[in-house]
């Protein structure tokens, strides 16, 4: 292969981690690049598990063997069945250079590659139909981070040392799409994360929140919102100080979480201030009910602050035609409100309650009086 060839084959993989979005599609470009650069059939990359003391697959692509998934959930091999790699592992990088990659072929160690035959490498090349294979570690932030593989079938060229030089430097590249990609996975968690909880923030809950209103629209899939407010955070800031006052959200939006946690893919949220929530889609609003009862019993048994006022309001219920995120967020906030002005120690569900449930004086128009306006504002989009 020319070097103009070798030279455009790094540019195309390096820009197709670069318009990667997420970890996954950045493992897919990675393997993917690798393989077209150095003409194989199939590649994977890998992740060391230190902990666990494993090599995890991460993608597959290519022409995958039987049980070679493209994204494996538990595809993972015992890194001392491994002498080769178990070497590199444990080295560090720090001041700068790569480990170099090696060659293995289905009859044994290629010419010049790595010294002693390595049984397991060959005899997954053997099984799997594949001729020959390099293997080119990973290190980023100079610590070994795992490796690239990329094999060609029975009867190809095998692989040469050209190739694992080559595969050195595609690693090299790699690495660096990974370190991308995990700075933009970080940003993107950050913003639609709450510091102070860890739960999701407002930002995420909106996201979220259309979403599941357009499959509600589409499929009729039930959506369901609970709205609560932290009872007793100002009396907290005021005579114990914020740091107190601090403790009691985290706590709070611990029990928030193990609550959610009854609801199936329900996103847990702080919506701001004393104010929190849970989004479920797809659990029926008699689950949801029951996860909002038990959110206000186990808030009403913190040690700090005074329980709190609770909203629910699903699809499910009699509610009228929810068109819109923020219809639905409006029902639930009232139905809040009324909970926090009779001082409820229960959630209070709109459809469920009668004359002055929020929905008979809510209903499509906007709120009558300033305190319902004041209160449904929030759920607003900014």
């Amino acid at each position: 292969m020319g070097e103009d060839i070798r030279l455009a084959a790094v540019v195309a993989l390096a820009q197709g981690m670069a318009a990667a979005h997420g970890s996954r599609e950045a493992w897919r470009a990675a393997a993917a690049g690798a393989c077209r650069a150095l003409g194989g059939s199939f590649a994977a990359l890998s992740v060391w598990e230190r902990e666990l003391g494993r090599l995890r697959v991460l993608v597959n692509v290519g022409d995958r063997a039987a049980g070679e998934e493209e994204f494996p959930e538990n595809e993972a091999y015992p890194v001392h069945q491994f002498p080769e790699i178990t070497e590199f592992l444990h080295e560090r990088w720090a001041g700068g250079g790569e480990p170099n990659a090696w060659v293995e072929t289905a009859e044994g160690p290629a010419a010049g590659g790595r010294p002693g035959y390595v049984h397991q490498r060959v005899a997954a090349l053997r099984r799997r139909g594949r001729g020959s294979c390099v293997v080119a570690p990973i290190v980023l932030n100079g610590r070994a981070w795992g490796e690239l593989y990329v094999a060609r079938p029975a009867g190809a060229p095998v692989f040469g040392r050209e190739d694992a030089d080559f595969a050195t430097v595609l690693a090299a590249v790699v690495a660096a799409g990974i370190a991308q990609a995990e700075r933009l996975e970080e940003a993107r968690r950050l913003a639609f994360t709450d510091a102070l909880t860890g739960l999701a923030n407002r930002r995420a809950v909106d996201a979220r929140l259309d979403e599941a209103v357009d499959r509600h629209k589409r499929d009729g899939v039930v959506v369901s919102l609970v709205v609560c407010d932290l009872n007793g955070l100002k009396r907290v800031n005021d005579t114990r100080g914020h740091a107190v006052g601090d403790r009691l959200l985290e706590r709070f939006g611990s029990v928030l979480s193990l609550c959610g946690a009854m609801l199936p893919g329900a996103l847990a949220a702080r919506l701001g201030g004393d104010e929190f929530c849970l989004l479920a889609v797809g659990p029926s609003a008699d689950d949801v009910v029951s996860a909002a009862d038990e959110l206000c019993r186990r808030a009403g048994e913190l040690e700090l602050g005074e329980g709190v006022a609770c909203g629910v309001a699903s699809t499910a219920d009699p509610i009228g035609p929810v068109r819109s995120a923020r219809r639905l967020f409006r029902l639930a906030d009232a139905a809040q409100y009324r909970a926090k002005a009779e001082r409820a120690r229960r959630p209070v569900v709109a459809g469920r309650g009668g004359p002055d449930d929020p929905v008979v004086r809510l209903a499509d128009a906007a709120p009558s009086t300033q305190s319902a306006e004041r209160r449904t504002f929030r759920g607003r989009r900014p």
